[in-house]
């Protein structure tokens, strides 16, 4: 009687290691998608970010090169 207590004993143990072993696996994959998504989304913000001063950039470069070509045409055609 004793050694199928110790045995029933032995099993409920293994079980509640087992459903833990379980919670602790699907916690750490949680964790590790949050971090993921995390990672993405800041990924993301710095490129859009980097993308904007890029046009920032060139919109600054169209605008001083369309008006010097501007003013040398109007001086070359005054002149």
């Amino acid at each position: 009687m004793r050694m199928r207590q110790s045995l029933a004993q032995l099993e409920r143990s293994f079980e509640q290691e087992a459903a833990l072993e379980r919670a602790r696996r699907r916690e750490l994959r949680r964790t590790a998608a949050t971090r993921s998504r995390i990672r993405r989304k800041a990924r993301v913000e710095q490129l859009q970010k980097l993308r904007f001063i890029m046009l920032m950039v060139m919109i600054v470069l169209t605008v001083v090169g369309v008006t010097v070509a501007m003013f040398e045409t109007l001086a070359w055609l005054m002149g």
